[in-house]
């Protein structure tokens, strides 16, 4: 349910759209009978530490004939670019984090990662970055030493900077192409006049094409973002808890700490509705994106979670405007409903592609027409158990190697921290009523906390 884009290192950044989904979604487990409320959710046994110098580690022990999953999560994104002329420097960091250290050069290490057979990749989003490996449980010593020391010892020189730089530049060009990512670009430049968010993880594309002069900036990047301190070292599958644990201080207890809080500016309150037109000279149907202002996530927050569920009743597959516009008229080839999940206020996109050009409007008049009725009515007691049903059903079918485990929790990971909050939003969402899924859609969904983009084929220009 709760999710948010991402880019991935060497490969094009989308925006979700089922088939086209690029961010992990963290799929809560959901409406269960009130006696399971006090029950844990998550159902493997987790193992947290603090070491001493900040860095927080996660063990989580699972059978997975051999497999494990190595992640580590940087709780910094784009919302940390908060310095002027600075923008996309998280991204880079996802592509110079592959580029080795004096002990393990790129090459040295690329031979070894690929020798173990292990799937290895990153990926950059609004509040995080993350780099994982898909390995053998044999490997683990040696993928503990290889990522402790890239990341306290990363060492690129100055022209290997510059070259980067310039395929980052090259990477934003070629996403640029991509008619989701041009609309998501344009919603969040529109929508935010003082936060970060107002950015894509790519970064504004100004800045990306001065990054190449911005060396000694980078390493300032480096040195208070990827700190003990901002980063959760988590570990999935067939594991000896004691020996993992032992071997995680042993190779990351002397890595200095030195994190600095980016300082993010507030986003004031939105008052007026906005719309803007996307232009795109590719070709592509028209695109209708709707974001309203959300708050921060807190799993506490039953309002929040309402929205959530709203937006699943609302725009999901078993809703009323997919069966009449997907299936019945076949107006659209998809619409979709999400609350994504942010450490501060945030959105919740409504998405739809529209297979007539003439009747984007009639679209967003449905849409409209959709909000207007759960602000009016009580959504169906039994389709709210359903949904409740289905969604703890996915979850826990979800749950079955290492590598989707992680897939599931880095995001809630990265936004509070820890997993704690799986539980909380699980009580959460159980609490969840029919009135507060009404109440949920009159407070949120409004015109004056509303951006409107359309994005349609015509003379875009190149950046």
């Amino acid at each position: 349910m709760l999710g948010h884009p991402t880019v991935r290192s060497r490969t094009t950044a989308r925006r979700p759209c089922r088939w086209l989904v690029v961010s992990m979604t963290l799929c809560v487990l959901i409406g269960a009978t009130t006696s399971a409320i006090a029950q844990k959710i998550f159902p493997y046994e987790t193992h947290v530490e603090t070491l001493d110098n900040g860095l927080k580690t996660m063990l989580i022990p699972m059978n997975s004939g051999g497999l494990v999953a190595y992640w580590t999560i940087v709780r910094t994104g784009a919302r940390d670019e908060y310095e002027p002329g600075h923008t996309g420097f998280a991204h880079f960091f996802e592509h110079m984090m592959f580029r080795g250290s004096e002990k393990y050069p790129r090459e040295v290490r690329e031979k070894l990662v690929t020798e173990m057979g292990a799937d290895a990749n990153a990926f950059t989003s609004d509040d995080l970055t993350a780099y994982y490996l898909n390995i053998a449980s044999e490997d683990l010593e040696q993928v503990i030493e290889l990522e402790s020391d890239r990341f306290k010892n990363l060492k690129y020189p100055e022209a290997e900077f510059k070259t980067e730089a310039g395929a980052v530049y090259g990477e934003y060009r070629k996403n640029r192409m991509n008619p989701f990512f041009r609309v998501y670009e344009a919603v969040h430049q529109e929508a935010f006049d003082v936060h970060t968010y107002g950015h894509t993880a790519m970064g504004y594309v100004e800045d990306i094409k001065a990054m190449p002069e911005m060396f000694e900036y980078s390493q300032s990047f480096f040195s208070r973002y990827y700190r003990p301190e901002n980063v959760v070292v988590v570990v999935i599958g067939d594991i000896d808890v004691g020996r993992t644990r032992k071997n995680l201080q042993e190779h990351y207890g002397d890595w200095a700490r030195g994190y600095t809080p980016p300082q993010v500016p507030v986003e004031p309150k939105q008052t007026k509705e906005k719309r803007i037109d996307v232009p795109y000279e590719g070709q592509s149907l028209p695109i209708v994106w709707i974001s309203y202002k959300m708050d921060a996530f807190d799993p506490n927050n039953l309002e929040l979670m309402s929205a959530d569920v709203f937006a699943q009743l609302a725009f999901g597959e078993t809703s009323d405007i997919h069966k009449k516009l997907v299936l019945e008229e076949q107006v659209v080839e998809f619409i979709q409903g999400e609350v994504n999940m942010n450490r501060d206020p945030g959105l919740m996109d409504i998405i739809a592609r529209v297979k007539e050009p003439q009747r984007v409007d009639y679209v967003v008049q449905e849409i409209d027409r959709t909000i207007a009725h759960f602000k009016e009515n009580l959504p169906d007691a039994q389709r709210l158990a359903d949904l409740k049903s289905n969604v703890r059903y996915d979850f826990l079918m979800g749950l079955d190697t290492p590598m989707n485990v992680a897939r599931r929790l880095y995001r809630v990971i990265a936004v509070t921290g820890g997993i704690e909050a799986v539980d909380h939003m699980y009580r959460s969402y159980d609490k969840v009523s029919a009135q507060d899924v009404q109440n949920a859609a009159r407070k949120y969904f409004v015109d004056e906390q509303r951006t409107i983009a359309i994005l349609r084929p015509g003379e875009g220009g190149e950046s």
